[in-house]
Formats: structure tokens, sequence, C-alpha cells
């Protein structure tokens, strides 16, 4: 499960976790201008706007998770298991696959303004990228500095929901997470005061008590009250280091441990000794976590980004590199731990 938001200071920040229980072997991935974009149903982009973020590359296509342009519009996909709906061709849409779906829209507009004007003709279409990769069920958060919406492929159809809180997790779908913050209204950073009772003579004993009820475990209705409360109330200096300091720290308090949610897998075991003709079933443990959380500078093209093994904040500049270039420029990520040892 994941966890994307927005943030604003002097400039845009737009960022997400990603977590899961194994990688992908993903990668911080720069499209130039001129990098060939090739698309299942419609035409190739020979020509068209850069853009940065997280991708696992495969035959030569950046299967973008998360990314921004060169213009500041950012978009992020998240799973959406139950709820995505997508369709076949049909012969007077815009046919996009949803892996085609972030570079379709980065490559050609500017804000989430325009984004919605191309969304108006579109289809998102079941075809899978390989048959070893099937169809990922997603809906996604589409932001810059003046807005943010969720796009969602149902069975009703492709819905765009206003995003006023610029936060976004997994299921259920958007309508109803923003619906859930209704029973969290009573929510403060202050401290409370005696509603209970006036004949009790009720007093706070620590500091905090105002977020009392503020969910903590690790499902995506309470990731997103906590984040929300979290990025709502957060307060960040205008710098560039302030701003990035203060963005981990807001998804810093919905990352997942190691641990903490096990992912059931059913493998097939050995022979038994006692029934030599059948396999015995077993449950294989893994662990959902926060492989990666990334927080992107959508003025400046700057993409930072930590892991699970490594808390040391790396930062890969977009414009560092020749955009008008005609190849992919990819960085693997720092996956060791970067400890710095100051009495040396």
């Amino acid at each position: 499960m994941c966890t994307a938001i927005t943030f604003k200071t002097k400039d845009f920040y737009f960022g997400r976790t990603l977590d899961y229980d194994f990688s992908y072997g993903e990668k911080v991935t720069i499209t130039p201008r001129n990098y060939p974009l090739p698309f299942y149903h419609m035409r190739s982009m020979d020509s068209h706007y850069a853009m940065i973020g997280m991708a696992h590359v495969a035959q030569g296509y950046p299967l973008y998770y998360d990314a921004i342009n060169e213009k500041g519009l950012g978009i992020a996909g998240l799973n959406f298991v139950g709820n995505a709906v997508y369709k076949e061709k049909v012969s007077d849409k815009d046919n996009v696959a949803t892996f085609e779906l972030i570079p379709w829209i980065l490559s050609q507009c500017s804000t989430v303004k325009e984004a919605k004007e191309l969304l108006k003709n579109i289809n998102i279409t079941n075809t899978p990228f390989h048959e070893n990769l099937p169809v990922a069920q997603l809906h996604w958060m589409f932001a810059d500095f003046e807005e943010a919406v969720t796009v969602e492929a149902t069975k009703e159809g492709i819905k765009i929901y206003d995003n006023p809180v610029g936060v976004l997790t997994n299921n259920p779908p958007f309508d109803k997470q923003l619906f859930y913050l209704n029973n969290y209204m009573h929510l403060s950073i202050r401290e409370p005061k005696n509603l209970f009772s006036s004949q009790l003579p009720l007093h706070t004993y620590s500091r905090g008590m105002g977020a009392l009820g503020l969910p903590g475990d690790l499902s995506s209705p309470s990731r997103f009250v906590r984040a929300a409360f979290t990025k709502m109330n957060s307060v960040s200096g205008s710098s560039e280091l302030e701003s990035v300091n203060q963005f981990f720290h807001i998804l810093g308090s919905v990352e997942q441990q190691k641990g903490c949610c096990i992912v059931e897998k059913e493998n097939k075991g050995e022979q038994t000794t006692s029934n030599k003709s059948s396999h015995e079933d077993t449950i294989k443990e893994e662990y959902e976590i926060t492989i990666y959380t990334s927080c992107c500078n959508g003025k400046k093209g700057i993409y930072y980004y930590t892991t699970y093994e490594n808390h040391q904040i790396t930062a890969v500049d977009m414009h560092k590199e020749n955009l008008n270039g005609s190849l992919l420029s990819t960085y693997p990520l720092i996956l060791r731990e970067q400890i710095y040892t100051q009495n040396k």
C-alpha cells in the first residue's frame, strides 16, 4: 500500500511512499524531451516535456510509479485493488493503457487544468505491458502548485475528484476517503477542554491529547486520516532544506516497518513422507515495508528519496542532465544505510 501527498512552502513539492513486499528494481529515471515514447494504441511522441520520477525500466520503456515534468505537474499511481476497472479499446476515445497514463499526461500537459481537459476523452485500457507484468489496479493523484485531483477508473467510468487535502492512499474510493475525515473533526493540535461533564474535574495529563483518536494502524483509511492531519497542521520554513526535511517528516508518520504487516503467500512445499503423492501447502510470510519515500520539487525538478535501508536523503537534479537528449538517464537507488561518524 502507499501514501502520496502534496506540500507547499515557497515551492511546490510532490511525493509518496511505496509500501510493498518486494521491489521491481526501480530507479530514478529522467526522460528527456526527445526520447521517443511509443503508446500501444496512440501515436508515438518523439518530442515532449521532460520528466523525472521513479520507474521500472522494461524494454527501454519507463514504467513510472510517480513522476513530475519540467513544468511542475506531478502524478503518482497508487494501488486501487478491487475497485479499478479498465476497458477494451474503443474507437472514439484516446485509448491509453494504465502503464502509459503517467507519461501520456506528463509529456503534453503543464498543469492539472490541462490534464483534466485531456482526460475528458480518455479510455484507460486493460492492455498489459507484458504477459509477465499483469495490469496494475491503480488510481492516481495529479497535482501542481495550484490544485490536486484524484483520478479513478471504476465500473461507472472515469471519475475526477477535486482533492482539497492533497493526500491519497489506496482503498476505498477517494470520495469515501474524504468523507471519513468527518469522523475526526474533533481532533486538534491544542489541548482539549473538558466537555465530558462539568461535574467532573477532568484535566489533561500529557501533551498532544488534542489528537486522541488519531488512527495509528497501517490500513489505507487510517493512513489517509493520519497523513491529512499531519500535513494540514504541518509548519515549515520556506527554504529548500527546511521544506524537504518537513516533507519527509510528514510521510514518516505513515511509513511501514518490517514485521508490522505480514503478507501471506501460499506456496507448495516438498513432498511429505506421509503422503508422497501430494504436495503440502505452506504459507510463506513476507512483510510489507516502505521500500522508498520520494519528494520532488516541482519548480526545480529535483527528485529526493530515501529507502527502507538508507535514511540519508539522496537527490537527483533533472536539470543537470541533457534534457534535449534522446536517451534515458537512470540512477539505481542507494540502498545501504549511510551513517556519518561524528567523532572520527
